[in-house]
């Protein structure tokens, strides 16, 4: 049983919901306070709270113990990607108060913790696969689209 990647997968996922419900507090909170101006900068602050959310989501679904929990590492990409998305979207504000810091901070952590994710989950794919293959000299069944052709 590979202990090691499950658990350092459960910490990763503990990081990842912790590092989203503080992006989610703090934007939630500027959002919530704001009161006019253009409507980009609220399209910018939605897509970060709901790409938050769905963070929150997934991380408490992924954060059981389950090898499967190891095949989505294609969503841990797409998500990581959308969170350098959101910290590429939170320095282009240029905001100067500490709770503005903590959250580019935190995104970009989020970003991280979820690339590590997806690069653990590909790790342990590839380690099975490789303990899956069969060894030389023992015998494969043969498919029936082979590469040998009929002698016939």
């Amino acid at each position: 049983m590979p202990v090691i990647s499950r658990v350092v997968s459960m910490i990763l996922r503990a990081g990842e919901l912790a590092f989203a419900g503080i992006v989610a507090g703090v934007v939630g909170k500027y959002l919530h306070d704001y009161r006019s101006g253009s409507a980009q900068p609220l399209a910018r602050f939605i897509y970060i709270e709901v790409l938050a959310g769905i963070s929150l989501l997934l991380g408490l679904l992924w954060l059981l113990p389950f090898s499967s929990g190891f095949v989505h590492w294609p969503v841990d990409v797409f998500i990581s990607v959308a969170w350098f998305a959101a910290f590429g979207i939170l320095i282009s504000f240029n905001g100067t108060c500490g709770r503005w810091r903590a959250t580019e901070a935190f995104s970009f952590l989020s970003a991280i913790f979820w690339l590590v994710s997806a690069l653990v989950g590909i790790w342990f794919i590839r380690r099975e696969r490789r303990k899956a293959a069969p060894v030389a000299g023992t015998y494969t069944r043969r498919r029936w689209f082979g590469h040998r052709r009929s002698a016939v």
